[in-house]
């Protein structure tokens, strides 16, 4: 799908929060060009807000992120998309007033090389997730918590990203359905798309990750491999409940 190598990003201690709320204190992580990187932590790790410090949601207090070489630290996040990251939120955030294929549109509209490979992009998403050619025409607050997620999967890569952030793309679904959405992420990654997920399946994304970090309240307490953090005893008591 993707037109050129994944690109490099690099968080460099990190800080960040909501208001007077302090969430990320000093988080560190890297993901290289084309590697599959998993974050997992416990629920208010500051996972999310991360990711949300990435694509410009959530504005830095303090450290750096860069992408691909560009500090994107005080980048917009229009101006973040065009340099080629695409972020599939936690909760999806879809139209659910427009069709599927309106909703996978809008994630090319930021970058003129997506939209000049619109339709090819989309014949790939459509291969990736063969349902959401079928339910092209259905309005997506119609579709079931499995198919918004293809959706929300698919919009980001309309925008053809160098680099995915995806946070908890298995939250509600089914087993098959989780299936189907890792699949997809597999086969993003073997094209060269580099990679950061939050993901709650521990197991899982710790099985796909080359490398992984482990968060406590905001900050980076532990890296590794994904296989070596598998078989951490500490990981396994804290988030496997082995």
């Amino acid at each position: 799908m993707t037109a050129f190598q994944g690109q490099e990003l690099i968080i460099e201690n990190l800080a960040a929060g909501y208001g007077k709320i302090q969430v990320l204190w000093d988080v560190s992580v890297r993901v290289g060009p084309g590697e599959f990187v998993a974050m997992i932590g416990a629920n208010g790790a500051g996972k999310t807000t991360t990711l949300r410090a990435v694509s410009g949601v959530v504005r830095p207090t303090g450290g750096s992120i860069r992408l691909g070489g560009h500090d994107i630290t005080r980048a917009t996040p229009t101006q973040i998309v065009s340099l080629g990251l695409g972020h599939v939120p936690e909760g999806r955030e879809l139209f659910g007033l427009m069709t599927v294929r309106e909703n996978l549109e809008l994630g090319a509209a930021m970058r003129p090389e997506a939209r000049a490979k619109q339709a090819q992009t989309l014949d790939h998403v459509y291969s990736l997730f063969p349902r959401l050619a079928e339910r092209a025409g259905q309005l997506a607050g119609t579709l079931s918590g499995g198919e918004q997620q293809m959706v929300a999967v698919g919009r980001a890569l309309m925008g053809r990203p160098s680099v995915l952030v995806v946070d908890e793309p298995s939250l509600g679904l089914s087993p098959l359905m989780t299936q189907t959405v890792f699949g997809a992420l597999k086969a993003v990654h073997a094209e060269g798309v580099s990679v950061l997920l939050v993901e709650q399946n521990v197991g899982l994304s710790l099985k796909l990750a080359q490398r992984a970090y482990v968060l406590e309240n905001g900050e980076v307490v532990k890296e590794g491999t994904g296989e070596a953090l598998l078989a951490d005893p500490g990981v396994r008591e804290a988030y496997l409940a082995l």
